[in-house]
């Protein structure tokens, strides 16, 4: 069991820790996203949501959905019928309102404020199902991933993208270096928030990432399971399916 990070107060609750987190720097996410990953994190949604090609979903649930990014991309890249975007920040989700609206996708993606561990839909209810680096705020990681796997489809699949640990010298002392001490720092002074960025740094130091995370995969029910590396394992893809 990793060791479970909170944003602020470790005797509070972290779900309601990483709401009120990301409630206060939604206006500034989509700006730190680009300015701190150097424009990366948007092809690693692009190779993420590739993954779902050729099972053409038509329904598709983005958990911790955020601004949306990934539903957008999901529209592009898939054309669905259905999308259906869930986060706790309501902050967050009006931003991605905003942008779905402007790109006139409003009727194609519906975002709902909800509990990513408490999914407010049917068994078995999706085609695909999509998180991007928003597992490891789960406050229960694995009661998360059976709610997905409940509401997914028999056939069907999850894709998740998230923070890894490089492993590779000199690069993982480098950008060790860099999560720990420069991203903060930027974070701090731009989103107004001290902590949040020293917690995203905290919680994936803590977070068990490629093959623990695929056996936790594997232990909740999804099968042929996998892990893709992506920029010297800044970050990784993963996958499972529904029997």
């Amino acid at each position: 069991m990793a060791e479970e990070v909170k944003p602020y107060d470790q005797s509070g609750s972290k779900k309601e820790q990483v709401s009120k987190m990301f409630d206060g720097i939604a206006p500034y996410y989509d700006f730190l996203n680009r300015l701190l990953s150097l424009g990366i994190d948007v092809y690693w949604r692009k190779r993420a949501i590739k993954l779902l090609k050729e099972d053409a979903p038509k329904v598709v649930l983005d958990v911790a959905t955020g601004t949306a990014d990934v539903a957008l991309e999901t529209a592009r890249q898939l054309q669905p019928e259905k999308i259906i975007g869930i986060d706790i920040a309501n902050e967050m989700l009006e931003i991605g309102r905003t942008k779905i609206d402007k790109r006139g996708l409003s009727t194609t993606i519906e975002l709902q404020q909800g509990d990513s561990e408490n999914l407010p839909f049917s068994d078995n209810t999706f085609d695909a199902i999509t998180v991007a680096f928003g597992v490891r705020n789960f406050e229960h990681l694995e009661k998360g991933l059976e709610e997905m796997h409940r509401v997914l489809k028999p056939g069907g699949k999850l894709v998740v993208l998230e923070f890894s640990k490089p492993r590779v010298f000199p690069f993982k002392q480098l950008y060790n270096f860099y999560f720990r001490n420069i991203l903060p720092t930027v974070g701090r002074l731009t989103s107004k928030d001290p902590r949040a960025y020293s917690y995203l740094y905290e919680s994936v130091q803590a977070f068990p990432d490629r093959e623990q995370f695929t056996d936790i995969l594997s232990k909740i029910g999804f099968k042929s399971n996998q892990c893709i590396p992506l920029t010297l394992g800044v970050c990784a893809i993963y996958s499972g399916g529904k029997a």
